[in-house]
């Protein structure tokens, strides 16, 4: 059987893309870093260009990617200091909590049991000790365990420690170079396919520069409205817990999931010596329930959804499968790479319609 020239280009063009997608899923441990620092490179870089634009080009693009990449970090480390004075408050209630809570529990779940022949006792002394065992120590001492814990997995904490490191010294570099690297890679493309991968990467930049416009007025509106919503319900920790709760929708699922959490143990531990548990559950059905309805019918839709054009579908697809290759980090970049490989699905659904095998099927 005879090959035409095309189907041989095509045969070949599909080999290379097998190859890189086998190639990044054996490497996808070691890839981690550089594809996160990738990502963020992509969105710092017209912040450093603003910066050298804003000194007229008299500020070095050194001194602009070390200004913007040490802003960056700090930020980043606030968002991640925002849970320490949440658990700072929490875990002396907790302390005073967890016996009295266990009691009405078991008087609870007794009867209930009861009434289908399960006759169930708990072994309430046991948990009681074993919750103050674990919650006797103040907070730097759980640290201090959790710490020597992490340094037992060895290889998970090395790991850790690894691309705690090495993902700032990459951004560093890609700041740096990022214009000359794009340049690079221009001239590797044959000059004939030029046009068409120049238009494909412009139609993909718009599409995740609106991507991040958008998420970014989504985190900034629910944080706002948590932490109001909260302070409303005379939360004591309605700021930390607001802010971290909006912050953190940048993680589908997973952001909303912990902030409800942290309010609801806020609120059970707070308001129970007050006006009972039935407060704490008011407050996070009215602020939770009412802020996912904004975030899932009105800011998400009109601010980044519309934009990106990904179906609920397609959303959950991408994070699992993101999720399963790259773990932690395929869950933070599986809606931007989804919008890149959705332009690329739409222009080859277009050339699919267009060309002759589609006309002779019909």
């Amino acid at each position: 059987m005879q090959f035409t020239e095309t189907q041989k280009r095509a045969a070949a063009w599909a080999a290379v893309v097998l190859g890189m997608v086998a190639m990044l899923w054996l490497l996808a441990p070691v890839l981690t870093p550089f594809v996160v620092a990738a990502i963020l490179a992509y969105a710092l870089t017209p912040v450093v260009d603003w910066a050298n634009h804003l000194g007229r080009d008299r500020i070095p693009r050194l001194l602009a990617v070390v200004l913007v990449e040490i802003v960056f970090l700090l930020l980043l480390l606030a968002l991640l200091l925002l849970v320490v004075p949440i658990l700072l408050k929490q875990l002396p209630l907790l302390r005073e909590q967890v016996p009295p809570l266990l009691d009405r529990f078991n008087d609870f779940l007794k009867p209930v049991l009861s009434q289908f022949g399960i006759h169930l006792s708990l072994d309430l002394v046991g948990l009681k000790a074993f919750a103050a065992k674990h919650l006797s120590a103040n907070f730097q001492d759980t640290l201090g365990r959790l710490l020597s814990s992490a340094m037992l997995g060895g290889s998970v904490a090395l790991s850790l420690v690894g691309n705690a490191v090495l993902i700032p010294v990459v951004l560093f570099y890609l700041l740096m170079e990022w214009h000359r690297f794009m340049i690079l890679l221009h001239k590797l493309v044959p000059p004939r396919m030029r046009a068409v991968v120049d238009s494909f990467t412009q139609e993909a930049d718009g599409v995740l520069g609106q991507y991040l416009r958008g998420q970014l007025l989504v985190m900034l509106v629910l944080a706002i409205y948590y932490s109001t919503g909260l302070a409303l319900f005379g939360l004591d920790l309605a700021l930390p817990i607001g802010v971290f709760t909006g912050l953190a929708v940048a993680i589908p699922y997973l952001g909303f999931g912990l902030g409800l959490v942290l309010a609801l143990l806020a609120g059970f531990l707070e308001f129970s010596t007050q006006t009972g548990h039935a407060s704490a559950l008011l407050m996070v059905a009215v602020v939770y329930g009412l802020g996912q309805l904004i975030e899932s019918f009105y800011l998400t839709p009109r601010l980044v959804g519309e934009r990106i054009g990904l179906h609920p579908l397609a959303v959950i697809f991408a994070l699992l499968s993101f999720g399963h290759l790259l773990g932690f980090v395929g869950v933070l970049i599986a809606l931007p790479l989804s919008a890149v490989l959705l332009v690329a699905i739409r222009r080859l659904r277009s050339a699919y319609l267009g060309s002759a095998l589609y006309r002779d099927a019909g």
